[in-house]
């Protein structure tokens, strides 16, 4: 593995990659992967059959979704210093909220902060700021802010596991945002120090140097221009998907392990495998992309996962999870960093945070299907592994449509990839 190039890399920009990093790693707490591991508490306590926790998680995200692209954009307009304190502390209330939950109605509220906060802010703002603030290296940054998913997926499921059963499942919550209180709000405005200047420095780029990108006259597409340009409908059908199926998986990770008869902890104790190669195939993807472009990594990202439904739903023995593990972390490390950059390469990255946040909400949107589907179906009889089976056709056609998209010409305006 070409590590040299990332060690010199790293030295240079090591304050705003850790920016990228940690961002990464605290959306973790509105991620469905560690989500997922309260999910039997929760139903538990509140007497949620699957559909309907399935249901309430699906309201609160879709709430989420809906707002995202009008939040989301503020990334263009304000310091990102500024940005990062306001959804730090929306984090950490969201945190908070949940622990103190009461009822359906509260859960759906607390869902949905978490949601936004996590999933959707604070990794829009990683990825948005690795990307635009960087182009001959935007795939090692990308692939580096992305390794913050990988770390959190390796630990932060397991420690939860061993909290709940210590502290129980609202103890355990409030201490994620105490710890997101006492550790990223203070270290981000040290992190992002000389964000003034980079901005300046990325603005006098981007009026310096033709944008390849952009369209006769204008230096990169606006969000109106990207919606008449038909590659987008036919990408993001593909690039939801890996949200909608990946968010299924571990939310219904711990029903899973039950149905198979794997122990909670080796379920989750697994997802350090996971994490691991997501990291190998992250830090293989972003001097892939560098070179070849992310039409190259987002054509092929879909397959792994196809690999995964088809191994967990068909194989009952315990030694199945490490190679469902290897081909869930292989899409994952593909989609962090080719769907975070194809944007950029795309449509240019002057309104990259606008352009950004509509296709994040749509993942978003995604997401919150995915455990509802999977949940009614289980509901109606189907074992859960068998349930997965559903969305393998989708996956496939969505591999046709990605492969169709990055193969026109828009309008015969810009190169295809």
């Amino acid at each position: 593995m070409p590590l040299a190039p990332y060690f010199d890399f790293v030295a240079g920009n090591r304050r705003f990659l850790g920016f990228g990093f940690l961002a990464a790693f605290f959306s973790s707490f509105g991620q469905t992967y560690f989500i997922g591991v309260f999910g039997p508490d929760i139903q538990l306590e509140f007497g949620l059959s699957h559909t309907r926790w399935g249901f309430i998680y699906m309201l609160g995200t879709l709430t989420s979704a809906a707002l995202l692209p009008f939040t989301g954009r503020f990334i263009d307009h304000l310091n990102l210093r500024h940005f990062a304190i306001w959804v730090c502390a929306a984090s950490i209330f969201a945190c908070l909220f949940i622990s103190l939950s009461s009822g359906s109605l509260m859960l759906v509220a607390a869902i949905f902060f978490l949601r936004h906060c996590g999933q959707g802010l604070m990794s829009h703002m990683s990825m948005t700021s690795m990307a635009r603030y960087f182009h001959s290296n935007r795939g090692r940054a990308i692939a580096i802010g992305s390794l913050g998913y990988a770390a959190g997926e390796a630990c932060l499921p397991l420690i939860a596991v061993l909290l709940i059963a210590l502290l129980g499942w609202r103890w355990t919550y409030a201490l994620a945002g105490a710890v997101m209180l006492l550790a990223f709000l203070p270290s981000s405005g040290w992190l992002l120090q000389g964000q003034v200047q980079r901005h300046r420095r990325y603005l006098d780029a981007e009026a310096a140097t033709p944008d390849q990108t952009a369209v006769p006259g204008r230096r990169s597409w606006t969000r109106r221009q990207m919606l008449r340009d038909p590659r987008f409908y036919l990408l993001i059908p593909g690039v939801v998907c890996p949200s909608m199926i990946s968010t299924a998986l571990f939310f219904h990770h711990l029903n899973l392990a039950d149905a198979k008869h794997w122990s909670h902890a080796w379920m989750t104790a697994s997802y350090s495998a996971y994490a691991a190669v997501v990291v190998v195939t992250t830090l293989l993807a972003g001097p892939l992309i560098d070179r070849l472009g992310a039409g190259a990594v987002v054509r092929a990202m879909l397959l792994p996962l196809v690999l995964a439904v088809l191994v967990v739903a068909n194989v009952q023995a315990p030694w199945t999870v490490w190679p469902y593990m290897l081909c869930l972390g292989i899409a994952a490390g593909l989609t962090h960093t080719g769907v975070s950059a194809i944007w950029a390469e795309l449509y240019g990255t002057t309104w990259l945070g606008s352009i950004r946040s509509l296709a994040a909400a749509l993942s978003v949107f995604s997401s919150a299907l995915g455990p509802v589907i999977i949940g009614a179906i289980v509901d109606r009889g189907i074992a859960v592994g068998d349930a997965f089976m559903y969305f393998v056709p989708y996956a496939l056609v969505c591999m046709a449509l990605i492969n169709i998209a990055l193969s026109l010409r828009s309008r015969g305006e810009i190169q295809a990839l």
